[in-house]
C-alpha cells in the first residue's frame, strides 16, 4: 500500500515496539494497544477534517455524478499500486453495492486496470504513461466520469489520463494525499479532493471514505435528480 518498499529502518518507525529489545510481553502489548489507539485517533481527526474542509464540495460533485449518470455516463477508475485496488473498489461499490442491508442501485462503472492483458501491453510496447490515457480515449465518452486515486498526486499516467478526459468532455474527479502533488496545478481535474497527511497509510484509509462518502451522497443526487422530474 506504500509508495515505495518498507524497508527494516521504515518497519522500526512503524512499529517501534517490535524493535526495543524487551522481552516483557506484557510492555509489548501495552505498546501495542497504543499504538492501534494513536492511529485510530490521527485517523478519526484526519477524516473530521477532510469533512470540514471538502463537505460542500463532495455535496456539489455528486451532484454533477449524478447528472452524469442520469445521462447515461460510466464511471472510469484508475490508480496505481494501493491505489488501483481502491479504485477497483470504488468501481465495484458504484457497480455491486448489494449487501444483506443494502438496495442500493448499481451504477455502470468499471476499473481500467482490471484487463492486465491491456495494461501489459500497453506498457511493453509504448510505456506506462500511457496505460490509462490510452484506455480514457478507448472508452471515455463525453458525459462519462473518470476518478483517478493517487497518494502522492504526481503519477504520470494518472495527470495524462485527467488531460484526456477532459479533451474527451468527461467530468473528472481526483483523490490525491500530501498536498496535492501535480494534480493539484492540472486545470483538467473538475473535482479535486486532498487528504493532507504525511502518511501514506492515513491517506488511503480517509481516501475510501471519501469515496465511500461520495457514492452514498451520488445516489441520494440521483434519487433528487428522479424527484424533481415530471
Amino acid at each position: 500500500m506504500a509508495r515505495d518498499s518498507v524497508g527494516a529502518s521504515g518497519l522500526e518507525e512503524l512499529y517501534p515496539f517490535l524493535y526495543s529489545g524487551t522481552s516483557d510481553l506484557d510492555a509489548v502489548l501495552t505498546q501495542v494497544r497504543q499504538s492501534t489507539v494513536e492511529k485510530a485517533r490521527e485517523i478519526v481527526a484526519l477524516r473530521r477534517q477532510v469533512l470540514e474542509t471538502d463537505g460542500e464540495r463532495l455535496a456539489a460533485c455528486a451532484r454533477d455524478l449524478a447528472q452524469a449518470f442520469a445521462g447515461g455516463g460510466r464511471l472510469l477508475a484508475f490508480g496505481n499500486g494501493g491505489s488501483s485496488t481502491d479504485a477497483q473498489d470504488l468501481a465495484s461499490l458504484f457497480l455491486s453495492p448489494d449487501s444483506p442491508d443494502c438496495n442500493a442501485r448499481p451504477l455502470p462503472a468499471f476499473g481500467l486496470t482490471n484487463d492486465i492483458a491491456v495494461i501489459t501491453a500497453l506498457s511493453n510496447d509504448i510505456g506506462f504513461d500511457v496505460v490509462f490515457s490510452r484506455q480514457v480515449a478507448a472508452f471515455g465518452r463525453r458525459g462519462d466520469i473518470a476518478v483517478g486515486l493517487s497518494t502522492s498526486g504526481n503519477s504520470a499516467n494518472l495527470l495524462s489520463a485527467f488531460d484526456e478526459a477532459a479533451r474527451r468532455g468527461l467530468v473528472t474527479v481526483g483523490i490525491a494525499g500530501y498536498d496535492g502533488g501535480k494534480m493539484a496545478e492540472l486545470r483538467s481535474i473538475d473535482h479535486l479532493f486532498v487528504v493532507p497527511s504525511p502518511s501514506v497509510h492515513r491517506i488511503q484509509e480517509a481516501q475510501t471514505t471519501l469515496y465511500h462518502a461520495l457514492w452514498e451522497l451520488t445516489l441520494g443526487a440521483l434519487d433528487d435528480l428522479e424527484g424533481e422530474q415530471p
